[in-house]
């Protein structure tokens, strides 16, 4: 998260699950499936901790692009999107990409894979919403030391699947692209491939919606909401959302007042979207000390926390889903 900076501030931590609608555009079904019976709460957050914790594991070496543990972590996302039965769109599961990143010794050629899944929309299906969240971190260093990435980006990836489990238990009104995004710590390198050969137009993307970092809002007790700013039809509809335990939206670090690593407009892969003049709004918490540290692992997430976190993300999606087209 916020590729450009590699300093820790502040801390923070967030988490848990919520959502509603239906639909259908890629393949043929114009019906789509009956909603499966929910699973308990207390099944869904065990999820969900589990998604980071393997994830943040220390055999996935730290994610980074074109690494084995990228290909590793890679696997286990494709893994849980097919048991969640999120198809693929017609262009396939994975969009590989060549691309030249950076490095801290310097500039350097990044071959990476985002990955794709769709969710039929039960009432704009020609209009889609992309869910992105990147699953890369910045690998291991030269002393040897694994740098995890649970909250930045495990934390993220296991919110967007949480949020896939509940659009397949009960579909969204437009259509919806689940996208793990690679290359985000080398320049949001997916982000700007997948939105220069993106698997549907451009023009029918109706919102970029980005997690990045949700596991950790221990600071301020708050899940920002960057974007508002450059969108402000989006702010009505988020406003009306409760807190969900410790954890409550908060909305800023994006106007011309917030400067430097005070503002987040392009911080993550949404700065892709911005720049390619596709609405977006981006989720994630205040710095913390473990940020881009070794030290940011599972064990430093409070689970109640990241699971009211994520219970606002999708509680976030789901209001904008009703309220787009509106």
């Amino acid at each position: 998260m916020r590729h450009a900076r590699l300093l820790a501030l502040s801390t923070a931590l967030g988490g848990a699950l919520l959502l509603s609608a239906c639909g259908s555009l890629f393949g043929s079904d114009a019906t789509p499936p009956a909603a499966a019976a929910a699973p308990t709460p207390s099944v869904m957050h065990a999820q969900l901790l589990e998604d980071v914790r393997i994830l943040a594991a220390d055999d996935m070496q730290g994610r980074d692009t074109g690494a084995p543990g990228g290909e590793m972590a890679r696997n286990y996302i494709v893994g849980r999107l097919e048991a969640l039965g999120v198809v693929a769109p017609p262009m396939g599961r994975l969009q590989p990409w060549e691309m030249q990143g950076r490095t801290r010794a310097g500039p350097r050629t990044w071959n990476g894979v985002n990955i794709i899944g769709v969710i039929p929309g039960t009432r704009v299906t020609d209009r889609y919403i992309v869910v992105t969240a990147h699953y890369d971190h910045v690998g291991v260093n030269a002393e040897g030391q694994v740098f995890n990435g649970a909250d930045d980006n495990a934390s993220g990836v296991a919110t967007m699947l949480a949020l896939a489990a509940d659009l397949k238990r009960q579909a969204p009104e437009h259509s919806v692209l689940i996208v793990a995004l690679d290359g985000e710590e080398r320049g949001l390198l997916g982000a700007k491939h997948f939105v220069e050969a993106p698997p549907v137009p451009l023009e029918s993307i109706a919102m970029n919606l980005n997690f990045d970092m949700t596991a950790r809002a221990e600071t301020d007790g708050k899940l920002w909401v960057t974007g508002t700013y450059q969108h402000p039809n989006f702010r009505p509809i988020l406003e009306g959302i409760p807190a969900n335990g410790a954890v409550a939206l908060a909305f800023g670090k994006d106007t011309p007042q917030d400067t430097g690593e005070d503002n987040w407009v392009e911080a993550s892969d949404h700065g892709a979207f911005y720049r390619a003049q596709v609405p977006f709004l981006y989720l994630g918490v205040n710095y913390h000390p473990d940020y881009h540290r070794p030290s940011d692992d599972f064990d430093r997430i409070t689970p109640s926390v990241f699971i009211s976190a994520t219970q606002l993300s999708i509680a976030s999606f789901r209001a904008l889903d009703r309220g787009l087209s509106r």
